[in-house]
């Protein structure tokens, strides 16, 4: 059961995220304005007095519509009202993708109105079940600012309106089933050439009247809204960038771009501690196969792997793997070592705040050894002075609150115990793993992360077959040097 599902945000948070609800229905209320004027500069004035009773529907619905919004998230996931610049991005995204479609609708053509572009952008920065939900209030959203203003430029008015709700629903919700498993930016631009097809066929369905009339306005329809889908995703691909950025979020480019070599905290942690850096590597590998074992967001976990432990840049040389001979801790109190060592969690939180990377994987790094004692130096402190505190050798948490975080916590440990082993054999690669996630459990280090026993075994069997993969049997191989004239010198043999 995930926590969302069994966590209930307080009166207050609620009463705050209604607050903030209706701010930005205020302002989206403003932008339509805005678009009547636009339309119209000389004449909006007597449009109002006109149209009042429109404009009054046109308040009202908008306001329902924001409140289906509100109470859906209130019941299905609260936890998206509780950070409130979800809320702000939900309504940016709808305002921007309004104001790309009036002016592509006012200066060029209505069918060459971008729809699907509120789609493509809701996919990736929020994820599949709310882009599905929000392209239904972004879809009603337009039929009722087509049904309610002026912002249509058409004669036929009346199938302008009405088609315009099936192709934003049609071209949003193929969008997103389209575009799920898009993982680059050239796969999102080729997404909306695969989305025009149903989107062409409804135009086609409404303007049949025409075809005998007027043939050539009636497959032009058909060309503009073709055009519509790429710029579609033409408008995705511009706009997610921004909101990558000003929002902090998370998206499948910016994952893989966290990811490549080039990263400067990955080049910083290549350089400075490669030690930690390889470790890391096999860590990300390991993580990313447990997720898609049980069916979480792999590039996620892959990229938070990655960065869980660039705390350690601050004293890399205190960290074992990357010591040459000489050991700083040889010459410091144990509490002075667990200090240095669990202080990395906290370190690597900051810094990765500071680099402005996404929170959920600075969460990650400052939660990946929960509330973990440190054994060796606990160890080595009992055998100084026999009365050590064990709240002194234990990292500060707080425990993972991801099934992410938790995955990472069992990999990283997993790897380096792994490292240290002289038998690999699948048995006992079995009962080290199943040691490892039973002793976290036994010390409630999953307790708030909604991971269950059947997530943890399918994670250790992914590990034990991993490990066994990497650490296999090999035949041995004869040691045969060759000189020039190919001519065998020696002949002893060795392992590979």
């Amino acid at each position: 059961m995930s926590r969302s599902s069994i966590q209930k945000p307080s009166k207050r948070k609620l009463a705050l995220s209604a607050l903030v609800f209706f701010a930005c229905y205020l302002v989206m209320l403003f932008v339509i304005f805005l678009m009547i004027v636009l339309n119209d500069p000389s004449g909006w004035t007597v449009f109002f007095h006109k149209h009042f009773s429109s404009i009054l529907s046109l308040i009202v619905s908008v306001f329902f519509l924001f409140a289906i919004a509100f109470v859906y998230y209130a019941f299905e996931d609260a936890e998206f009202l509780e950070h409130l610049p979800n809320i702000v991005m939900m309504f940016s995204l709808l305002i921007v993708s309004s104001v790309i479609c009036f002016f592509i609708g006012r200066y060029f053509h209505p069918y060459a109105r971008p729809f699907a572009v509120f789609a493509f952008l809701a996919l990736f920065l929020f994820n599949r079940r709310h882009a599905l939900f929000l392209n239904f209030i972004f879809s009603f959203l337009i039929f009722v600012i087509d049904l309610f203003t002026n912002t249509v430029p058409t004669v036929d008015i009346n199938t302008e309106i009405y088609s315009s709700l099936l192709l934003s629903f049609i071209s949003g919700t193929f969008a997103i089933f389209l575009s799920g498993g898009v993982k680059t930016r050239g796969g999102l631009l080729l997404s909306g050439v695969f989305i025009a097809a149903p989107t062409v066929i409804v135009v086609l369905l409404f303007n049949i009247p025409e075809i005998t009339s007027n043939w050539i306005d009636y497959f032009s329809a058909a060309g503009f809204r073709m055009l519509s889908c790429i710029l579609a995703a033409a408008f995705a691909l511009v706009f997610l960038p921004v909101f990558e950025k000003i929002f902090n979020s998370l998206t499948v480019f910016r994952l893989r771009e966290l990811t490549s070599t080039s990263a400067p905290l990955l080049m910083r942690l290549r350089d400075e501690a490669p030690g930690t850096f390889n470790h890391s590597l096999i860590v990300a590998q390991l993580a990313e196969t447990c997720a898609v074992a049980i069916g979480e967001n792999s590039e996620l976990a892959r990229t938070a792997a990655y960065y869980h432990d660039v705390g350690k840049l601050k004293q890399p040389d205190c960290f074992t793997e990357n010591q040459g001979e000489y050991n700083v801790h040889d010459e410091i109190t144990p509490e002075l070592s667990a200090d240095i060592i669990r202080s990395h969690a906290k370190d690597g939180y900051d810094l990765l705040i500071e680099k402005h990377l996404p929170k959920a994987i600075a969460d990650v790094a400052l939660e990946h050894h929960g509330t973990l004692p440190i054994k060796y130096f606990y160890n080595k402190a009992m055998r100084y002075s026999g009365d050590a505190d064990i709240k002194d050798f234990c990292y500060l948490g707080p425990i993972p609150q991801t099934k992410i975080a938790a995955i990472i916590m069992i990999a990283d440990a997993a790897e380096a115990a792994t490292r240290a082993m002289s038998d690999r054999s699948t048995e006992r690669l079995e009962r080290l793993c199943r040691e490892i996630i039973e002793e976290r459990m036994d010390l409630g280090q999953f307790d708030e992360c909604g991971i269950t026993i059947k997530e943890l075994t399918i994670i250790k069997m992914t590990l034990v077959d991993a490990f066994t993969g990497v650490h296999h049997h090999r035949v041995e191989y004869p040691s045969i040097r060759f000189n020039r004239d190919r001519q065998a010198v020696s002949t002893e043999e060795e392992h590979d």
